[in-house]
């Protein structure tokens, strides 16, 4: 199976994961986070759609901000078939300045700065900065996952092509 790795690397240096990695072919974990108007919202991994959910670091950084957008110009094309979560650690308040300055009206955008919940039941929280591993997920409509990237390097881009092959 597909099972994330406990460390990746920012610039360089080897930063420890915590949580509980998931694998390919397992229900998506339940999770907990802030939507932009500071209200809770709950993926419980089955629905209408396939999610991709994409973990950032925060919306604030190039790659992040780049990553986000891309995710944003692809869910346009996509349709209602599939819905795109991109989960940071950044405040809600925030979130939302971003979001409007950037255009960002595809993507759905919310905050674990609360309790860490989609972090910590994914896998991708990191120890050092409490801050999220740049990851890309894809939940069926089953709740199951099907495609997991956890990039190596946090300051680099996922491979958005193997992700939007995952949902077909």
């Amino acid at each position: 199976m597909n099972k994330i790795k406990r460390t990746v690397n920012l610039v360089g240096n080897s930063v420890k994961l915590i949580g509980n990695p998931v694998e390919v072919g397992q229900k998506a974990p339940e999770f907990q986070v802030i939507d932009l108007n500071m209200q809770p919202f709950v993926f419980s991994g089955k629905g209408n759609r396939i999610s991709i959910i994409s973990a950032v670091g925060s919306l604030d950084t190039g790659v992040c901000d780049t990553e986000t957008r891309r995710f944003n110009q692809e869910a346009a094309a996509l349709g209602n078939k599939v819905e795109v979560l991109t989960v940071s650690m950044d405040l809600p308040f925030a979130q939302q300045r971003w979001c409007a300055a950037a255009g960002i009206d595809r993507v759905k955008v919310v905050s674990d700065y609360k309790d860490a919940s989609f972090g910590m039941k994914y896998g991708v929280l990191v120890e050092q900065s409490r801050l999220l591993a740049r990851a890309v997920f894809v939940v069926d409509r089953e709740g199951i996952i099907q495609y997991i990237q956890l990039v190596p390097e946090i300051t680099q881009e996922p491979d958005y092509d193997a992700a939007l092959e995952a949902i077909k």
